[in-house]
């Protein structure tokens, strides 16, 4: 028996016993859609998969990872952009997925707080907290997939960043495994609390490297009562950023996203649903906006009538659509939450995730979309993203007839990542605003982050683990992990 077949069997049959007999898979056939991004750009390997069904199972498979020297890779909805949850080939490994620690543990309305476990999908924690009169914002293209882990573990962004900030602004407590198998409870509520350090905020956007997340308290906001959709058209990326201006001033406090497509990528979308479009597409930019508040008798669609008007005065936008109602609002977010699906359908994708000042938006679109269709001929570029919080996807579908390998298409997408990152990195910003940087950025991240930044993260990762076997092959290069091991011995 080999040494792989051996290590395989003596973790199968002990986490069999941990889960009593249930949540063990470690054939082919059940382990191969765990094994694979979403996008099918990143596959790895690994000796089993397992499917915990409390904290106390997941502690327990931790020791036994540790025990063995097999590496634990967390894994929520797999619905990741850069391959954080894909295991690497070099090392044995084991998928821990939380889909199963999927409770709602407790809702307090008074206190504005719920308790959910790292397995509750999006969409079905806010249908939950929706018939409590309650609102979690969180909302993004992925809501029906997506579960609270990975959200946590990547400080997700999404649509309503503007009003209500990401993960990182509505977590209040977390409950996490350590790589040393301890569950460490810091499931608090509050929304003050100065006794020392934040150490829930080391987990969020971490990517399971320090720790897998089993549980979160969140934040939640009153249901609004409320709300509208607008759909205008722009003659440049930045009468958008002045747009966003006009409706700070006409709207204070109440836009709960403002959302960026470009013309060429509205068109990529329409195509893949067949529709028509909801206007002319006369205009190179379109923005989806959303209103809302929970007072009676606001009337958001007479709110955009005021402020588009003036806003057509001045120049700002060529035209726009109001959605009469929530259905007609609904078929125009779709177009945004399904840009990923339809670009992955006409070719291979690469979207970026960077982020600028929201004054430097303008001038970071100029320099990128020069450069990028100067050197990909057989490529379209696409953009999309939150101008509220200057987090601007920059999308790449190459044409897979062009792009006929695989290592033709991961050596283009290296060279369009390079060009948006040292964009975005010469304008003040950053090359992962919301997606994280998992296999995809781990190079990238060695080249435009400080060596100061990366060298109190190596020691971060020590201190918590040591032996390297939470998530490696993620954020950090393992050599600068070792690196740091090496210096501290």
């Amino acid at each position: 028996m080999s040494d792989v077949s051996d290590m395989r069997q003596r973790l199968v049959s002990a986490a069999t016993k941990i889960m009593e007999g249930k949540g063990t898979l470690s054939s082919p056939s059940e382990t191969a859609g765990y094994l694979i991004d979403w996008r099918r750009r990143y596959r790895g390997e690994a000796l089993a998969v397992m499917l915990p069904t409390s904290v106390e199972q997941v502690s327990e498979l931790v020791k036994l990872g540790r025990s063995l020297g097999v590496a634990i890779v967390p894994q929520a909805g797999n619905t990741g952009m850069t391959g954080g949850a894909v295991p690497i080939s070099d090392r044995p490994s084991m998928i821990l997925n939380v889909s199963k620690l999927n409770r709602v543990r407790d809702i307090d309305s008074q206190n504005n707080s719920v308790i959910a476990e790292a397995g509750c999908i999006l969409a079905n924690l806010r249908e939950t907290l929706e018939q409590a009169g309650k609102l979690f914002p969180m909302l993004l293209g992925s809501v029906g997939s997506c579960q609270v882990g990975g959200l946590v573990s990547t400080n997700a962004g999404g649509i309503n960043v503007l009003r209500y900030g990401n993960m990182r602004d509505l977590v209040l407590g977390l409950e996490v495994v350590l790589p040393n198998g301890k569950i460490w409870n810091g499931l608090k509520v509050l929304r003050k609390d100065n006794s020392g350090y934040d150490l829930k905020q080391l987990f969020i956007g971490a990517e399971g490297t320090l720790g897998v997340v089993t549980a979160a308290a969140l934040k939640l906001f009153p249901q609004p009562t409320n709300s509208g959709t607008a759909m205008v058209s722009l003659p440049s990326i930045q009468s958008a950023v002045d747009l966003l201006r006009v409706f700070a001033d006409g709207a204070a406090g109440k836009v709960e996203a403002f959302e960026i497509i470009s013309k060429g990528q509205l068109e990529n979308v329409l195509s893949h649903h067949e529709e028509s479009p909801p206007m002319p597409l006369s205009s190179p930019w379109y923005v989806l906006i959303e209103l809302a508040d929970s007072s009676i008798d606001w009337d958001p669609n007479q709110v955009f009538e005021q402020v588009l008007a003036g806003a057509v005065e001045r120049g700002v936008i060529h035209d726009a659509v109001i959605a009469s109602d929530s259905k007609k609002a609904g078929r125009l977010w779709k177009l945004r939450h399904t840009i990923s699906e339809a670009n992955m359908r006409k070719g291979f994708s690469v979207a970026n995730d960077t982020s600028v000042p929201i004054s430097k938006i303008a001038i970071f679109i100029e320099q990128v979309d020069k450069r990028l269709k100067q050197e990909f001929k057989a490529a379209d570029v696409y953009y999309a993203g939150h101008v509220g919080d200057g987090n601007i996807h920059v999308i790449i579908v190459f044409d897979r007839a062009f792009y006929d390998t695989d290592k033709k298409r991961e050596k283009a997408a290296a060279r369009a990542n390079f060009m948006v990152h040292e964009a975005s990195v010469n304008l003040d910003g950053s090359i992962s605003a919301e997606h994280g940087v998992g296999l995809m950025h781990i190079e990238e991240l060695e080249r435009f982050k400080s060596e100061v930044d990366l060298e109190m993260m190596a020691q971060i990762k020590r201190a918590f683990d040591p032996d390297n076997i939470m998530n490696p092959g993620k954020v950090l290069a393992t050599s600068r992990i070792d690196a740091a091991r090496n210096v501290a011995v």
